[in-house]
């Protein structure tokens, strides 16, 4: 197969793979959805394609790309995370996010199978998992509902 053809099936496989992350994302009404999760990952897989030429030319590796999308979508990740009172939200889109990055990275090697293998893993544990991190939240929230006294209550005592 010629190397450019390979090239484009690996970007191709990225968009298909980060989509298909990108969709669950989508339809739970995450802010980082369909477009987002292709863009990161076709992004990923890009500069790892890229990076393929560059090693060719001056004796680069291609890890050091790899370890500069960790970094850099990691930051992106971190930009969806929001500080609500004590808690925190976005936590599963930004680790979506980064999932996604590495797939992309994966596509842009060549390694398919281990893209393909990542992409259903993450799927499964988005859309199987989330009907028990839901019981287990409702459990958490009825444990620690405490009846509060009214202030008559302390008057009275």
């Amino acid at each position: 197969m010629p190397q450019e053809l390979q090239e484009v099936i690996s970007l191709a496989v990225a968009v298909v793979l980060g989509g298909l992350i990108g969709l669950e994302r989508e339809i739970n009404g995450k802010a980082a959805g369909l477009r987002t999760n292709i863009l990161i990952c076709l992004g990923a897989a890009g500069f790892i394609v890229i990076a393929k030429y560059l090693g060719a030319v001056d004796g680069t590796e291609d890890g050091r790309m790899a370890a500069g999308i960790v970094a850099g979508v990691g930051f992106i990740g971190a930009g969806v995370l929001i500080h609500e009172g004590s808690g925190v939200h976005g936590l599963t889109t930004a680790a979506s996010i980064w999932l996604v990055s590495s797939i992309g990275v994966a596509c842009g090697a060549g390694l398919y199978h281990i893209a393909g293998v990542i992409t259903f893993m993450a799927l499964f544990v988005l859309l199987a998992l989330f009907p028990l991190t839901k019981k287990i939240r409702r459990h958490n929230q009825r444990s620690t509902d405490v009846p509060r006294r009214r202030a008559t209550d302390f008057d009275r005592q």
